[in-house]
């Protein structure tokens, strides 16, 4: 498992590399033109500090006014052409570490920070979540079909990806066997003996109905904990936070912690967190969760591809592991830890279908043939989801197209997910706190410690720094995406690499002082 300490090292990195491009492609006559050309280039630093990083700053352009919050009169108003180039910059916000390595870090570390406080408490929620009993779980898709594997033994040893006895073959003549050792970042890991013989089709379904297959199996896991509220005579309840991972084929899979919590019975306090009746233990939460886990499945609506729908259920590989805090080992037979477990969960939540060996934005009729390659694995997946998703001919089909739309007409939507149409980091209302508060909390604590004077924060707000009843309007408009030159995002991006590079040695000499 990594550590955030090697997430943070590797987009560091992905930066690094971005900026010795830049450097690259950039003269240096270039770049003295750009520090020059502005009258007070310190002021400009500071102006695009809020999307500094950024690989795809979004610019906005407008006027802000102040107003006083009794009356409703415009007290003051500022122009964006009155600011250093005329306009805000602020960031994409993308999650992914692929496209933004900057938002993404943001995005992680807001993550480990969300998981982190429904393990030990803070920012809202209660100390005492420490003690809880809590369970990671790991929960995959099915097969689909026979694919290229990396398999190592307990010495960590290579092992052949799919011996076979028998060297019987497919109906298309492939051999069912495989005898090559595959390293991880091989090529063929997820790819399809036979790509014929793989049903592109359930697991592009499949991927779109797995939210709804969690929310069941959640629904049944509170039905299990019936039993154990009539043996500790208390009420209990299931809280969770989860993120999903694209494994090498495509198909998605969950992380997830869940943790117990007892509730109070007045429904007035249910949203009190209280600490669960002793003598409950993680690994009943862990047979409870892997119960729940192998007894759901539904069938899905019919498709005019198959009126009889698909059949949606988890894999096999089924993995529910106690957590315990580190570093003390109150309960040995737990696997993992809680600063593990959190920045192993907002590691994923940079990724998406990357792994799977494809990239794009939303998919149109203009543009998917070039993503629809059917010699390859993800072509045919998202093949399948554009077919799938189509609406039918004729007279509707029989079908509401409203109706339509929100159901199959999702997969056509979500064409480059794969299918997957649901959020990669969730939670439930009562883990912890949420990625909203955390980001208000930053852009309060930069208003307070601000430098630079009166000027606008990361949300385009103007603020003073002085508590006044008067609120900030803006009428803001989109003004395009990206900086104004190769040169402004060389500057920028190495004042936010070497702010980057300071609190991480603050960080250091912090830890080594206590």
């Amino acid at each position: 498992m990594n550590t955030g300490r090697r997430d943070t090292a590797t987009v560091e990195h992905l930066a690094a590399r971005r900026l010795s491009r830049l450097a690259t492609d950039t003269p240096l006559a270039e770049l003295a033109a750009s520090a020059s050309r502005r009258d007070n280039h310190t002021a400009w630093l500071a102006h695009v500090t809020p999307a500094a990083g950024c690989a795809h700053p979004v610019k906005l352009s407008g006027t802000v006014y102040r107003v006083e919050q009794s009356t409703g009169r415009i007290t003051g108003e500022r122009h964006t052409a009155q600011m250093p180039d005329g306009l805000i910059y602020t960031a994409c916000g993308n999650r992914r570490a692929s496209v933004c390595p900057s938002c993404a870090e943001t995005y992680r570390a807001d993550t480990f920070q969300l998981v982190t406080a429904g393990l030990v408490g803070g920012k809202g929620t209660p100390a005492t979540v420490a003690g809880h009993p809590c369970v990671f779980l790991t929960v995959t898709a099915p097969s689909f079909g026979s694919v290229h594997a990396h398999r190592v033994d307990s010495r960590g040893r290579l092992l052949p990806c799919r011996p076979r006895r028998d060297e019987t073959a497919c109906a298309h003549d492939v051999s069912h066997a495989c005898w090559e050792r595959h390293r991880e970042d091989d090529s063929r890991v997820g790819q399809p003996l036979c790509l014929d013989c793989y049903d592109h089709p359930h697991q592009a379904v499949w991927n779109m109905h797995v939210g709804e297959l969690w929310r069941r199996t959640m629904i049944a896991a509170n039905r299990g904990l019936r039993h154990l509220e009539k043996l500790t005579k208390a009420k209990l309840r299931l809280s969770y936070t989860k993120v999903a991972e694209f494994q090498a084929r495509g198909a998605v899979h969950l992380h997830a912690l869940v943790r117990l919590d007892g509730r109070d019975p007045d429904p007035s306090l249910s949203h009190l967190t209280l600490p669960p009746p002793p003598g409950v233990s993680a690994a009943q939460v862990a047979l409870l969760l892997r119960s729940a886990v192998t007894g759901v499945g539904f069938w899905t609506e019919p498709h005019p591809y198959r009126p009889s729908g698909w059949w949606i259920e988890w894999g096999a590989q089924v993995d529910p592991r106690p957590v315990r805090l580190a570093p003390s080992d109150l309960d040995d037979s737990a696997e993992i830890t809680t600063t593990a477990v959190a920045a192993y969960l907002a590691k994923y939540a940079t990724k998406a279908t990357e792994t799977a060996g494809h990239l794009s934005t939303r998919l149109r009729p203009d543009t998917v043939r070039s993503y629809t390659n059917l010699d390859t694995h993800t072509g045919r997946q998202i093949d399948a989801c554009w077919r799938l998703g189509q609406r039918p001919g004729g007279v509707n089909g029989g079908w509401d197209l409203d109706e339509w739309a929100t159901s199959w007409g999702r997969l056509w939507r979500w064409a480059h997910m794969l299918g997957f149409a649901g959020h990669f980091s969730t939670r439930s209302r009562r883990y912890s706190t949420t990625l909203t508060a955390l980001r208000q909390a930053r852009r309060d604590w930069q208003r307070e410690h601000s430098t630079s004077g009166p000027d606008l924060d990361e949300a385009g707000r103007l603020d003073d720094g002085e508590d006044t009843t008067e609120v900030v309007i803006s009428a803001l408009q989109f003004a395009g995406i990206g900086w104004h030159t190769t040169a402004d995002a060389l500057l920028a991006n190495t004042a936010a690499a070497q702010a980057r590079a300071r609190k991480r040695i603050a960080r250091e000499e912090l830890t080594t002082v206590i």
